[in-house]
C-alpha cells in the first residue's frame, strides 16, 4: 500500500492550499484518515482525522480554518486550508488505517509528506 499525498507549496499569510492524499494498492477498506504536520523544532502533532462514519476531530489550533474531507471510493482524503498562517507551516503527512482482504486488524500507513511553507 502507498499512500500520495500532493497540494503542498508556498501561499501567503491569509491563503488556502488543498491537500489530497490517495491510497493505491491492495486495500479492502479504510477506517480512519488522519493528518499531521511537522514544524521545524516542533513534534508531529495531530492536525485532523476523519472516521468512516465522517465523524471528524480538529487540533484547537486549525479549529475554524481547516476542513478534512474523504471520498472512500477513491481511498483519499483532503485537507482544505483556509486564513493559512506563518506557524501553519510544516510538512503535512497524510496517515491511514487500512484493512486488508482477511485480516480483522487494520495496518496504519504513513505518506512521505508535503510541504507547506506561509509566508509573504
Amino acid at each position: 500500500v502507498q499512500l500520495q499525498a500532493s497540494g503542498g507549496g508556498l501561499v501567503q499569510p491569509g491563503g488556502s492550499l488543498r491537500l489530497s492524499c490517495a491510497a493505491s494498492g491492495s486495500i479492502r477498506s479504510i477506517d480512519y484518515m488522519r493528518w499531521y504536520r511537522r514544524a521545524p523544532g516542533k513534534q508531529r502533532e495531530l492536525v485532523a482525522g476523519i472516521t468512516n462514519g465522517g465523524s471528524t476531530t480538529y487540533a484547537d489550533s486549525v479549529k475554524g480554518r481547516f476542513a478534512i474531507s474523504r471520498d472512500s471510493a477513491k481511498k483519499a482524503q483532503y485537507l482544505q486550508m483556509n486564513s493559512l498562517k506563518p506557524e501553519d507551516t510544516a510538512v503535512y503527512y497524510c496517515a491511514m488505517n487500512v484493512y486488508h482482504s482477511g485480516s480483522a486488524y487494520p495496518d496504519n500507513y504513513w505518506g512521505r509528506g508535503t510541504l507547506v511553507t506561509v509566508s509573504s
